[in-house]
């Protein structure tokens, strides 16, 4: 696991424990994470491949929440993203999820130079008032995600992203939703336990691999 320490990462950690997964966290300050998890230090601004490869090698399964932790550090998800993808495709390991965001679907990329210019989940609001001013706002951030997108896209790999709307901290209920390959209508907000959970499922369900999962409390 991935951005393991952050909050959709803790979030990941403590439900994969409550469903009896084995977890291996990469982290650059292991002291972070909660005890018992099996830990790898590694920084993912600058990774090593071989620590990378040591993370994910035997694992049936990578999760992702890997993200900045502001704006000044928009840029780290696409080169980490593509260290991850490398070291997966050495150790052998085929399945991948990771955290997207809802309004990367429209946004531009080298790999989807002409993207949709309205995402078909997404109602009046967000199409022509809240959208375009996220964006604008958080422009370099999508633009990474995007990027990460494509690696994943030309990686080969079983890949599913999760593209969440604006995050809240509220706790898990259980009654999310979810649509295939688009955002979900009307979905503002989504709770970064409703994420993890969504990540989670995503493993045992084959139809969202090569797709992108959007979701929403």
């Amino acid at each position: 696991m991935f951005g393991a320490t952050g909050g959709i990462g803790r979030q990941l950690l403590a439900q994969a424990a409550v469903a009896g997964h084995e977890v291996t966290a990469v982290a650059r300050d292991p002291r972070r994470l909660p005890p018992g998890v099996r830990a790898v230090t590694a920084d993912l601004s600058a990774p090593a491949a071989a620590a990378l490869r040591d993370a994910v090698v035997g694992a049936d399964a990578v999760l992702s929440a890997v993200g900045p932790s502001g704006r000044a550090a928009a840029g780290i998800t696409e080169p980490a993203t593509r260290a991850i993808v490398d070291a997966m495709a050495e150790a052998g390991v085929r399945r991948i999820v990771v955290v997207s965001a809802a309004p990367v679907g429209t946004v531009p990329s080298p790999g989807n130079p002409h993207p949709p210019k309205h995402d078909p989940g997404d109602g009046l609001l967000m199409r022509y008032v809240v959208g375009p001013l996220i964006k604008a706002a958080l422009r370099d951030h999508y633009a990474d995600l995007a990027r990460m997108e494509d690696v994943l896209r030309g990686s080969g790999l079983e890949w599913t992203a999760v593209r969440p709307p604006k995050l809240t901290d509220k706790p898990l209920t259980g009654a999310y939703r979810t649509a295939l390959d688009r955002n979900v209508r009307g979905g503002a907000f989504a709770s970064r336990a409703t994420v993890a959970a969504c990540m989670l499922a995503s493993l045992e369900r084959p139809e969202t691999v090569g797709r992108t999962v959007g979701v929403a409390d």
